[in-house]
């Protein structure tokens, strides 16, 4: 795909750094990466606030096109509509000035559909990679109006990219399953594995970092400490439509529980909840292939995450699995993991060995060059 080192390549994310989750930060190391290895990388994103229209940041052009939005942690689709409306002009006219070899999207709403009609005024070929949500029926509560409305519009822009991938394979399939004949490529999301450091001694603490949707499913960890035979100090960090549900469950429990908010990834606080906990709880049910699973893994934290989603195929057999929803589950999880260090260094360190063999950039980068 990415053929040659000095490609210039037009890349497209609505969410970058601050703005957004785990897509987001999957751009930026991936653009930083190419960056390194030579490629000219020309980001289109969307504007917030006091950010700056156009900066350079780890070797990577970044263009912020003016817009609506109003939170850094979650877009609306009214505010995706006036990206996708700053975002045409933008992009035409960077196309015509930049002389790009390829555009490779992120997210098949908005991003794609920019693309699409990218392709059409000037014939630049695009690569688009699905995240979870811009697919329909991955997150039954997001966008299920837009994804039915648009689902013609959907499966003509899968349809006209050079070539599509997906992180996961539940979500190619799911992808597959929507657009027939659409052959999909899977290749796995990546992360700086020294974003954090294993330590030796950890705190009685476990960790939870997520956007506070239902689907989630915090609340089926706050729901396993009820009759835990422990005490632990629990880190909820994120932000989200559920988060005040989430703290009067909380209220009632004699379990420590300390919520956080949504904090910037780069914050020191951040790497200490990381590098300081002993375990990492990740109840969700769909998912597609959760950065915040990568990042738990280079901490080399013992994890407990939900069989039968994305989360499986990200931890293999570094970490337990619990069937979605079932708060006895991971409460006997908790519980072996409290009671046998041995098994929570194990999986810990295990992690880390498989976040470095098979998620680093460097080894993502092979993987789109081949």
């Amino acid at each position: 795909m990415f053929s040659k080192a000095s490609m210039k390549i037009l890349m497209l994310c609505y969410e970058y750094p601050p703005l957004g989750g785990g897509g987001a930060r999957v751009v930026q190391g991936l653009s930083k990466e190419l960056a390194r290895l030579g490629c000219d990388i020309d980001l289109v994103t969307m504007g917030f606030r006091q950010l700056p229209r156009h900066e350079q940041t780890n070797g990577v052009n970044v263009y912020r096109v003016p817009c609506f939005r109003t939170r850094s942690s979650i877009c609306y689709l009214p505010e995706m509509t006036s990206y996708v409306l700053a975002c045409v002009p933008t992009v035409r006219r960077r196309a015509r000035l930049g002389s790009y070899d390829l555009n490779h999207t992120h997210f098949i709403f908005p991003d794609a559909l920019v693309s699409s009609l990218l392709k059409r005024l000037t014939g630049l070929p695009y690569v688009v990679t699905a995240h979870g949500s811009d697919v329909p029926g991955f997150n039954p509560n997001r966008f299920r109006f837009a994804h039915r409305l648009l689902k013609p519009i959907w499966r003509n822009v899968v349809r006209k990219a050079e070539e599509v991938i997906c992180p996961s394979r539940s979500l190619a399939q799911l992808v597959e399953r929507h657009c027939p004949g659409r052959s999909v490529t899977v290749i796995p999301n990546g992360i700086d594995v020294n974003q954090f450091s294993p330590r030796p001694k950890r705190r009685n603490q476990v960790l939870v970092v997520s956007r506070l949707f239902e689907r989630k499913g915090v609340q089926h960890l706050l729901q396993a400490l009820g009759d835990l035979r422990h005490s632990l100090v629990v880190h909820v960090v994120g932000a989200g439509p559920y988060l005040g549900e989430l703290q009067r469950f909380a209220s009632q429990l004699y379990a420590d529980v300390q919520f956080h908010g949504w904090l910037d990834n780069d914050s020191e606080q951040l790497r200490e909840l990381f590098e300081a906990s002993s375990i990492f709880v990740f109840p969700s049910e769909p998912e597609n292939f959760p950065v915040v699973l990568l990042e738990a893994m280079t901490a080399g934290l013992a994890i407990i995450t939900t069989e039968g989603t994305g989360c499986a195929e990200v931890v293999g057999d570094a970490a337990l699995l619990v069937p979605p929803r079932d708060a006895p589950a991971i409460r006997s999880a908790l519980q072996a993991l409290l009671e046998d260090s041995g098994l929570c260094r194990t999986l810990g360190e295990a992690a880390r060995a498989r976040v470095e063999s098979k998620f680093s950039w460097s080894v993502i980068a092979r993987q789109l060059s081949s």
